[in-house]
């Protein structure tokens, strides 16, 4: 088992990638494509706003900033650059998957029909979607400058859940089984014996712990990422690969099952801190949904290459 982190733009690193060299992407991307170019982030870094919007701590706590999807969501040209953007990547995608490979890209309510026709059109079956159920700052609000006149309305629905799109390559074989047995793709990996893989996933606000180690403003929990990981490969065997990597969370939950995984992010800073936190985020909550793996992780698992020195161990 072996995990490589790579500080390039997925485009370009896609374009040289092997085909059908990929068993499946599990990814977060820019839900809205701009909120991550360089000139924006450097706005949310130095907190004068921008696409982000930067809340006021409260109580004592510091707020993680959030992107205004709903200026992107309201403008036509936004909406077809999120459109030509993930069209396009989704046909780099599906030449380096393996035919059957799936897809798990997450996406907001405002924004996941645009990214699901682009999928279908850059060549993939859509196979529905995870609904991950999280409380949000998102939506809720009385109309701005009429709070008190309008005070039982609320503009947008409070935010309650988050979509990830679930797509899959077409097979190259007849049947599922004949699919597996050649790719080791073309299904999702159940919990167990008993319990297939189900499409909600109840789940928390990313933990100050895993927040202290990755310190990303889109950092998502363990306890969800390793159900998709573990799901993303059917047979245990194979190589996930997280085009948006941003701090290596995804890569995080591929190691503690012993799954090999590729990163690769563009920005430098997310680059570095991935370096360092997803052997840590790794080794978090050595149980946390394992009971159907440890028995074959075990047996497996070896020393992860490309690790950078540390005295915790990895599992």
């Amino acid at each position: 088992m072996a995990y490589d982190l790579i500080n390039a733009d997925c485009f370009d690193w896609l374009t040289q990638c092997d085909a059908n060299s990929i068993t499946a992407i599990v990814t977060d991307p820019p839900y809205a494509v701009k909120e991550y170019s360089e000139t924006e982030l450097e706005k949310q870094r130095s907190g004068k706003g921008g696409v982000w919007r930067i809340p006021p701590a409260f109580d004592g706590h510091k707020r993680q900033p959030l992107p205004r999807f709903s200026v992107i969501n309201d403008d036509p040209k936004a909406r077809r650059d999120v459109y030509e953007f993930f069209t396009a990547w989704a046909m780099l995608a599906l030449r380096v998957l393996v035919p059957g490979g799936h897809v798990f890209i997450a996406s907001t309510p405002l924004l996941s029909d645009v990214l699901s026709l682009a999928m279908r059109t850059g060549g993939f079956e859509r196979r529905g979607e995870i609904i991950r159920t999280v409380s949000t700052l998102r939506g809720g609000d009385r109309p701005k400058g009429a709070e008190d006149e309008f005070a039982e309305t609320s503009v947008i629905p409070k935010g309650m859940w988050e979509p990830w799109g679930l797509y899959r390559k077409p097979l190259s074989e007849k049947t599922v089984a004949e699919n597996l047995r050649r790719w080791n793709a073309g299904a999702l990996r159940r919990e167990d014996k008993d319990t297939p893989f189900g499409d909600l996933i109840q789940s928390v606000k990313t933990p100050q712990i895993e927040r202290d180690i990755a310190p990303h403003p889109s950092l998502k929990p363990q306890n969800f990422l390793r159900k998709i990981v573990y799901a993303a490969l059917p047979t245990g065997k194979g190589i996930i690969l997280d085009t948006f990597s941003g701090s290596g969370s995804t890569c995080a939950a591929a190691v503690h099952f012993g799954y090999d995984c590729i990163g690769v992010e563009r920005d430098e800073q997310f680059y570095n801190m991935s370096k360092v936190a997803v052997p840590k985020l790794a080794a978090l909550y050595p149980s946390l949904f394992t009971q159907t793996a440890n028995a074959e992780v075990s047996a497996t698992r070896r020393k992860v290459s490309h690790a950078p020195v540390s005295s915790e161990p990895l599992f």
